[in-house]
């Protein structure tokens, strides 16, 4: 059913083969397919927090944020999108040695976090990495059998010159690029350029800023397309206050990656940033795994005029 829908929406011209044009894209194969007589399937989304790292100073989470004053905790996600038998992780975190040589506090391994929700890290076919930094593509190995979704130019820059400047490579890890390259010469990483859809009601969007090849992710869920920012605003406040995190590699761009997520999104509602500890109060817990697991595809209890 899925590849009859992706066909007919390119043939009549309605689906870009490689991007999607932000608020014109909102919403376009929901309605095409059921313009068709088959609707898009909603895919159910969840936040799983896995580390956090506490005491930290408002200029460590906001670029003009005062030194002396406290800021809020980070926490540390992955994202679990599923459809029935269809499963896609994205990010895989950090895993112990990480959070000791970090100072984070690891809550549970990423890898456990995923088995709570009654997946295994083994089995999984398809991973997003939204980049390439320590707390986003750590623990790559445990996925056997998965392909990698990455930017090119997060690629590029990971493994290219600006390397050299300790400064530049400070957000990743060396083991994990290496990981990375292993899972690369395994024929397991698939490179993309720009926008591009990986399933019905799934899209990749570049939104490079914070480095040089971020992805967020929009998904169709039962709530209508929601915007997994990740690191494209860490906090709500970034985004709210037009005030980027301090770790980036171009802050005009980031600025404008702010712009870019509210055009594909219906709602500020339904865009959700990357390390915000207020995503855990905002969303409805999983059942059993209160603390650990939200449900993204269900509307917040709070909004972002409030957590901002």
């Amino acid at each position: 059913m899925y590849d009859r829908i992706t066909v007919i929406l390119n043939y009549q011209g309605w689906l870009p083969k490689d991007r999607a044009d932000g608020a014109g894209m909102a919403g376009t194969m929901a309605a095409a397919a059921e313009e068709i007589g088959q609707p898009l399937v909603p895919w159910d989304v969840f936040a799983l927090r896995y580390a956090e790292h506490t005491g930290r100073t408002a200029h460590e989470n906001l670029l003009s944020g005062d030194p002396h004053e406290s800021g809020a905790n980070l926490d540390y996600f992955l994202w679990l999108v599923r459809r029935g038998a269809e499963v896609v992780v994205i990010d895989t975190g950090f895993g112990a040695a990480a959070a000791a040589a970090r100072g984070r506090r690891l809550l549970r391994d990423p890898v456990e976090a995923l088995a709570l929700m009654g997946v295994e890290a083994a089995t999984v076919g398809q991973v997003i990495l939204t980049h390439l930094h320590y707390d986003h593509a750590g623990s790559l190995m445990p996925f056997a059998a998965a392909r990698f979704h990455v930017q090119e130019a997060e690629a590029a820059q990971a493994t290219g010159p600006c390397m050299c400047d300790p400064k530049a490579r400070a957000p990743f890890d060396v083991e994990n690029i290496v990981d990375y390259v292993r899972k690369l010469y395994a024929g397991r990483v698939v490179f993309h350029q720009g926008d591009a859809e990986l399933a019905p009601g799934l899209w990749l969007h570049a939104v490079p800023g914070h480095s040089a090849g971020l992805q967020a992710v929009r998904v169709f869920t039962a709530r209508g397309w929601v915007v997994l920012a990740s690191d494209a605003t860490h906090f709500y406040a970034n985004m709210a206050r037009r005030d980027p995190f301090p770790v980036l590699v171009d802050a005009a761009a980031v600025l404008r990656g702010f712009d870019r997520l509210e055009a594909l999104a219906p709602s500020r509602d339904h865009i959700v940033p990357g390390h915000d500890p207020g995503v855990m109060r905002a969303y409805p817990p999983v059942p059993g795994l209160e603390g650990i697991a939200v449900r993204l595809d269900s509307a917040p209890v709070l909004g972002w005029e409030y957590l901002a």
